[in-house]
């Protein structure tokens, strides 16, 4: 069985999802430390000038080192209607856009407090609109003691699985001997990022890889799921 982790991020890009796609079991890493200034809390979306973030803003001045699943939403900053208004203006002629904005603007009018159930949230409707059925787990309903590598390896143990999927990324702080000795196969998924239709693209504006995944359903929709899946190959 393959597990993968990540932590909950902020409307994900391709990359994330299809890591869960090759999964048969998902955890979110929602005790681990808040990282400022990466895809936690903010994301990419494509406008006829370039690449745009979105970014929600948290709470966190004097508040030191946060788990994530601390982390507040500053709602003293009307980010809610300028996420929703960026999306309405740079998608509204997208081919997809009304099958989706439906949620989003419901999202965006709800209240949010914590930066963890936005995010969450979001993921598993985007889950749902992509066809991907991987069980969902929560590191904090597992019950997790150790740290680094060891964390990664007890959740495989406590869920049973033989085989963990990384990012590349994890080539940096993994320590691989000890996959070894648990008798857990370590597997690194390799994105090569897929092309698709996407808005703005003229001949001095080619496609721009990395934006947030309602990019990608904005412009395809039902056909991001194949699109998706077709763009990775695990080594």
């Amino acid at each position: 069985m393959i597990l993968s982790v990540h932590q909950p991020q902020y409307i994900p890009w391709l990359g994330y999802f299809d890591k869960i796609a090759k999964s048969d079991c998902f955890v979110f890493l929602d005790q681990v430390q808040y990282k400022e200034r990466e895809f936690q809390n903010r994301n990419k979306i494509r406008t006829p000038l370039g690449q745009m973030w979105l970014t929600v803003p948290v709470v966190s001045k004097g508040l030191g080192r946060q788990k994530i699943c601390d982390v507040k939403i500053d709602n003293d900053l009307d980010w809610r209607n300028k996420h929703w208004r960026s999306l309405t203006s740079n998608y509204n002629n997208a081919p997809f856009f009304k099958d989706y904005c439906g949620f989003f603007e419901s999202l965006y009018n709800d209240n949010w407090d914590k930066l963890i159930s936005l995010n969450i949230h979001t993921i598993k409707y985007l889950l749902q609109e992509l066809a991907i059925e991987t069980p969902l787990y929560y590191e904090s309903g597992i019950g997790t003691t150790s740290f680094a590598t060891d964390r990664i390896i007890e959740l495989c143990v406590k869920l049973k699985a033989d085989t963990y999927l990384t990012g590349m990324g994890g080539k940096n702080y993994l320590e691989e001997e000890k996959f070894s000795r648990a008798n857990i196969k370590l597997v690194y998924q390799h994105f090569e990022h897929p092309e698709y239709h996407q808005q703005y693209m003229e001949q001095d504006k080619p496609f721009m890889p990395f934006m947030s995944i309602i990019d990608l359903l904005f412009n395809e929709g039902k056909r991001s799921r194949d699109i998706l899946i077709g763009g990775v190959k695990n080594v």
